[in-house]
């Protein structure tokens, strides 16, 4: 395993679409390498999600979990380790919810973005079966983001205001839900 180095906005692989991979790569033994150096460097960076464009790999797989003890989402409830490749995602519920969402592509930065609620994601795992999860409020966000890293988005694309983008420091100071009465959350992949 290896900590990966993390493409950084502005790098062309963070804006191509992935390439879908077969069962029989999923199961290779170079996409079973990335996987595993992707969870490794998912940890080092403490994401919660992390996407193969991310690691300079432009194909449709994406890895995500968090914990509830976490420090950084308190009251987010926890998700284990997934593995998704080839993802298909349909709004179940288009209702927004907005997140103020931070990424490894986008270092330094938050930014308040709105998102569907209730999604189900259609996609194989890490041994090319074929499973579906349908995710709601914060964990729907978390997969919206990530899987936005395989069609070529980032989160800065999804900020309807402007003024919804801050630097870490200065959104910890003043715009964190901690510092305002707000019931937005906060993510970073």
């Amino acid at each position: 395993m290896a900590i990966r180095k993390i493409a950084r906005m502005g790098h062309p692989v963070l804006r191509q679409v992935g390439r879908e991979l077969t069962p029989k790569e999923i199961k290779s033994p170079e996409i079973q390498r990335l996987i595993e150096d992707m969870i490794e460097t998912m940890h080092e960076y403490s994401g919660i999600g992390i996407a193969a464009p991310q690691v300079h790999e432009s194909i449709q797989l994406a890895v995500i979990e968090f914990d509830e003890d976490s420090d950084r989402y308190p009251d987010m409830g926890d998700q284990e380790l997934m593995v998704i490749c080839n993802p298909k995602i349909t709004v179940l519920d288009e209702t927004e919810q907005s997140f103020w969402e931070g990424c490894l592509s986008v270092p330094d930065l938050r930014g308040l973005v709105p998102r569907p609620r209730k999604v189900q994601i259609d996609y194989l795992d890490e041994t090319g079966s074929p499973k579906q999860i349908i995710a709601e409020d914060f964990l729907a966000t978390v997969f919206q983001h990530e899987l936005d890293h395989l069609a070529g988005k980032l989160f800065v694309d999804r900020i309807r205001d402007i003024t919804k983008l801050s630097f870490i420091e200065e959104y910890q100071r003043y715009l964190s839900p901690a510092q305002t009465d707000s019931d937005e959350g906060e993510l970073e992949d």
